[in-house]
């Protein structure tokens, strides 16, 4: 199975055109026979926390049909960043679509403090199934609370997958703890992160993968948007390419 992370440069607030940056990378993916591509925290708008309120929106926006139309005509699993309204108020969230199924929507359950202000905490878990294979879902902050790594292991998933959005110095924090991660379940772990302005910083991209030994096989730039693409089957990588 191939999977794969997409380094992304997000348009601020501007969902029409990062739909658009989203398909080339996806369609540069499926050119490579990819089974599942993730992108960043809140790509589809860039993370912006203040623009949350106005561009949230549901999973069933027909804005997104294109993702679904991709997944089920390549018969691909793509997973975007998006705020979602909710009962409980706006969510930080990861938009799942796959071949002939109904859209799910993974809600960050362990929020920033920074964030607590403009976002609400999901409430449950959401595991994919591609290809027999279990795999768990993490948004940013999350992967530095132990207990949701926890959760995800002791329910069986095979792989994890962290959406983040970090500056430097957070993303040497998040790779030192996704590589624990990976060594101490014994799973790959995948993670993808954004370059350009992001909340009035820098994000950092590097997306990286890193084998269940806890060992890093690939990683991107911090500069270029890209994609990152593992073989589950040989645990190394299988295509790098930046600037896409």
């Amino acid at each position: 199975m191939k999977l794969c992370v997409a380094q992304t440069r997000a348009v601020k607030g501007d969902i029409i055109q990062n739909i658009e940056n989203h398909c080339k990378l996806i369609g540069e993916a499926i050119s490579k026979g990819v089974d599942l591509i993730i992108f960043p925290e809140l790509s589809i708008t860039g993370y912006e926390p203040e623009l949350a309120n106005r561009l949230a929106t549901r999973q069933d926006d027909r804005r997104f049909d294109r993702f679904q139309q991709i997944s089920d005509t390549n018969q691909i699993t793509i997973g975007v960043g998006m705020p979602t309204r909710s009962d409980m108020g706006i969510r930080i969230s990861t938009i799942i679509f796959q071949p002939d199924q109904p859209r799910q929507t993974y809600s960050k359950q362990y929020l920033h403090p920074d964030e607590e202000p403009y976002f609400r905490n999901g409430q449950e878990q959401v595991f994919l199934t591609v290809n027999s294979t279990k795999i768990a879902l993490a948004i940013c902050y999350e992967l530095s609370v132990p207990d949701h790594a926890d959760y995800m292991a002791k329910h069986g998933a095979d792989i994890y997958l962290a959406s983040v959005a970090k500056t430097a110095e957070g993303i040497e924090k998040a790779t030192k703890r996704l590589a624990e991660i990976a060594s101490s379940y014994s799973m790959p772990v995948l993670m993808a992160n954004c370059v350009g302005p992001c909340d009035n910083v820098e994000s950092a991209g590097n997306s990286s993968i890193w084998t269940h030994e806890g060992v890093l096989v690939g990683q991107l730039n911090d500069t270029d948007e890209g994609i990152l693409i593992f073989d589950t089957d040989t645990q190394s990588i299988f295509i790098k390419s930046e600037a896409v």
